[in-house]
This record gives structure tokens, sequence and C-alpha cells, in this order.
């Protein structure tokens, strides 16, 4: 197997928050699309959730294949039905349509979770740590960036653009993939049916696996929570529309940066006390949160805290699961991310639920309670963690 060149790798990280934006646009275009089609803040979150449960269905489908099928023939299809999707969205004349094209976008926005197990199968023990930080920090940066990015362009030009934008991007991400990635072969020889069942071997037999997820889903469902009602709480607490919204991503991006140094102390430092500090931001960022109902400086230490925090997190949970079953890193990856995203799914439908009947106060106490759930899943099972 060749080793991993930095150039392959920056590719990968860059490629991984370019898809995974296709996620993300949305959220700070809720509250135009809501007045488009006429809809309530509650009903308008579907689009966001609709495209969480679809990436993580995407995961759970789609990345286990990257154990048994070369990653080029994945991308050729998966691409094609991703930008189709896009196109779908921006040319949507009702909700429903637009929420099962968004679906569909979440389904085949899972693909950067493909990069994350190659960056760890190319790297040896000593920089799996830097390789898996370095993919992340683009899948993050991307991720933040993506609310800058959709704000800006849905203020200016409208929500519809920015999908028909993205789908230009992508066609052209897929010609440079296949120009540019190495092509990876698979010796599994077994058929989908037995691979998908192998899924359920990995998540009864290893227990840490089963406690990152959680931890994950956890951490996850509270960041999705305060970002699917964000714009709500801008528009009705200081006026604000979906520009300045997605530009509060901007103050997120410290966490994503610092990915790539918390994915080398991985190599360095007990995962546990990575852990319980990241938890701890966590927990500082949502009592922040809890008393910037109207402060805007308040909202930016917090996203700071939060996204730092959540991190942290993710990465070392994925350097932990990436050092067991080399054979099998693509589908403990589907395992951990399908949970990690649907207490993503569960954090939007809880957090427009909060915000519909008790507004940010409500928001804040959700993430707070999940944060100290988080604390005390790890607290309890921590020696599972290694």
């Amino acid at each position: 197997m060749k080793q991993l060149s930095n150039s392959v790798l920056y590719l990968m990280s860059i490629s991984a928050g370019l898809v995974v934006a296709n996620l993300y646009y949305n959220q700070p275009l809720l509250h135009q699309i809501a007045v488009t089609f006429s809809v309530n803040e509650s009903t308008v979150s579907n689009v966001a959730l609709s495209t969480q449960v679809g990436y993580a269905l995407g995961l759970l489908i789609i990345i286990p294949l990257g154990d048994k099928i070369t990653n080029k023939k994945i991308l050729q299809f998966d691409f094609l039905l991703m930008i189709l999707s896009l196109i779908a969205a921006a040319m949507s004349n009702s909700l429903l349509l637009l929420i099962i094209s968004s679906f569909f976008i979440g389904f085949t926005s899972a693909i950067p979770q493909l990069f994350v197990p190659m960056a760890a199968e190319l790297s040896d023990d000593k920089g799996r740590g830097r390789a898996i930080g370095i993919v992340m920090s683009g899948l993050l940066i991307g991720i933040l960036g993506s609310r800058v990015i959709s704000g800006l362009v849905g203020a200016q030009f409208g929500w519809r653009v920015m999908y028909y934008a993205a789908a230009v991007l992508m066609f052209a991400l897929f010609v440079l993939l296949q120009l540019k990635l190495p092509k990876i072969r698979r010796n599994y020889k077994g058929s989908y049916a037995v691979l998908m069942k192998s899924l359920w071997f990995y998540f009864k037999t290893e227990s840490s696996l089963r406690l990152a997820a959680l931890r994950g889903a956890l951490a996850f469902a509270g960041l999705s929570a305060f970002w699917t009602t964000l714009v709500f709480l801008m528009e009705d607490s200081f006026g604000y529309g979906s520009g300045v919204t997605g530009a509060f991503g901007l103050f997120g991006i410290l966490g994503a940066l610092a990915a790539t140094v918390i994915g080398k102390l991985n190599d360095k430092i007990n995962k546990n006390r990575i852990i319980l500090f990241s938890v701890i931001l966590i927990i500082l960022s949502w009592v922040v949160f809890l008393f910037s109902t109207t402060s805007l400086i308040g909202l930016i230490i917090g996203i700071t805290l939060v996204d730092l925090g959540l991190q942290a997190l993710h990465i070392t949970n994925q350097n932990i699961i990436f050092s067991k079953n080399p054979e099998a890193r693509n589908r403990v990856n589907t395992i951990y991310m399908v949970s990690f995203f649907i207490g993503g799914a569960l954090g939007t439908t809880v957090g427009a639920f909060a915000w519909q009947h008790y507004q940010w106060i409500g928001v804040s106490l959700t993430g707070l309670l999940l944060s100290l759930s988080l604390l005390i899943v790890h607290l309890v099972y921590k020696r599972k963690t290694l």
C-alpha cells in the first residue's frame, strides 16, 4: 500500500470540506426558505433534519463499501447523484420537493467519511493522529465555512443560487479527484449482505467503539440544536438575516484549525484526558449560551468553545476507533458516524421543539443537559475508551 503524500492528504482534506459543506448550506437559509414556502420555523427545520437523516443513511449504506469496492468507483456513482440532487433542490417548487432533495444531498455527502479512514490506513502509527487531524481540519472548515458562504449568498442572491453554485463546484471537484486521487483496491471477497452484517459484530464486540459513538452522538446533538435555532435567535433578538448568521461560522473555525494540533496531541497524550478537557469546554459553552440571549459577544465566545470542544472530542474518538481492526476501518467509521449524525438529527428536532415552546432559554438548557449527560457517560465508562 502506498504511503500518504502531503499533496494527496491535503487534497482529501480540501475535498472533505467542500463536500460536507453541502449538508450545512441550508441552516442560515431556513428563514428565507420558510418565507418562500409560507411555513413556520418548526416546519422548515425539516429541511435540515432530512439532510442529516440522509447523511446518516448514506454513511450506513455507502461507507462500508469502502472496505469492498475501489474508492474511485464509489465516487463516480455518488457524485452523479449528488449533483442531480443539488440541482433538484435549487429548482424545488414546494417544501416537500426541497425536503426530498435535501435527503439525497445528505445521502451523497457522506463521501468525506471515506477520506478519514483512508488517511488512517495510509499512515503509520506515529503519524495517524496527524493525518486524521489534517483531513478533519478540512472537513470542519467546510462545515463552518459553508454557513458563512450560504448566509452571504442567500442574502445577496437568494437561497436557490447557493444550490446551483454547489452543483457546479461538485462537478469541478469530481474531475479533480478522478485525476489526482490514488486508486485503492480492496481484497474483501464477501457479499454486501455479509459486509453489512459485520457492522453488528464490530458494534457488539468493541466496547470502545460503542462508547465513542455515544459520546459523539451526545456532543453533536447539542451542536445541531444550536445551529438549527441560531438563525431564529438572530432574527428575533437582533434583527439580523442569513448573512450575519452564517458569518458566525467564522468564530468556530478556530476549533477546526486546532484539529491538526489535536491530532498530533493524540499521538502523545492520554486520550481520556483530551476527552475530559473537550467535554468541559462543551459544558462551558452552553453555560455561556444560556446567558447570551441578547449578547453577541457571548454567542461568539460560546461558538468558539463549543466547536473547539467538539472537534477535540471527535478527532480523539476517531483516533481510538481507527487504532483497532485495520481491515474494517470504513465499517467502524460507519458505526461511529451513523451514531454521530443520528445524534445530530435528534438535536435538530429537539432544538426546534425547544425554540418553538421555550425560545433560546429552552435551547440552551437542552444543550446543557446533553453536555452533562456526555460528562456522566465519559466518567462512568472511561476505562473502556482505550
